[in-house]
């Protein structure tokens, strides 16, 4: 396997990857959908209805049989067929969380905060490289002021750096900073720690309003 290359191969597989979330896999709920299911489970208490979503995520994600069996499903370039999954896994995760704080997943600059917050204990590190003031609030309805084209351009450029590591004349993909890969095997891939981290860095953004590190 190749490899990717540069940072725009690296959003593209982002990209990619990310429209998958937003139209499901058979047999794997929309962002819509499994937002609106702990939603419904959870009327009123929004912040509840994450963190039991983040829960069950991470339980149902750190078995060899379900990240195999989703696996199975995603052809993404460039990467292994297990990294993908967890990739799948973790924008899904964040963007059903954007959901439920009231953002539009499909919307361009809630797709790059998605990213940023995949960037886990890297955050505020990131959010200040594209010129975002950290601890600003930040609200659904004047989101297109607060993150202009130029910052989600420099989001992705960014995340998309975070997954390339160059060696020699070809790229290779470097998801440790990224997307946790702590050993051999499909269960092994999902950090849940790292996870931990990136769900809350989406609750921040999207249930609080703030981005902080």
């Amino acid at each position: 396997m190749e490899g990717i290359q540069n940072e725009k191969q690296a959003i593209s597989v982002l990209d990619k990857c990310y429209n998958l979330t937003l139209k499901g896999l058979p047999t794997f709920e929309t962002v819509e959908e499994l937002a609106q299911d702990y939603m419904s489970k959870y009327p009123n208490n929004v912040e509840k209805a994450s963190k039991e979503l983040v829960k069950w995520q991470i339980v149902k994600c750190g078995t060899n049989g379900f990240l195999a069996g989703l696996g199975g499903l995603i052809a993404l370039p460039a990467i292994p067929i297990n990294v993908g999954s967890v990739l799948y896994v973790q924008l899904r995760m964040i963007a059903s969380i954007a959901y439920m704080g009231g953002y539009n997943p499909s919307d361009d600059a809630v797709k790059s905060l998605v990213y940023l917050c995949l960037t886990g204990s890297a955050i505020s590190d990131v959010a200040k490289q594209a010129g975002i003031k950290i601890g600003e609030k930040i609200a659904e309805n004047t989101i297109r002021k607060k993150i202009s084209g130029e910052v989600m351009k420099k989001i992705n450029q960014i995340v998309g750096f975070k997954l390339v590591t160059k060696a020699g004349e070809k790229g290779a993909v470097n998801l440790i900073k990224l997307v946790p890969l702590v050993g051999g095997g499909v269960g092994a891939t999902f950090d849940s720690v790292t996870t931990k981290i990136i769900a809350k860095n989406a609750e921040n953004v999207f249930l609080k309003g703030v981005i902080k590190g």
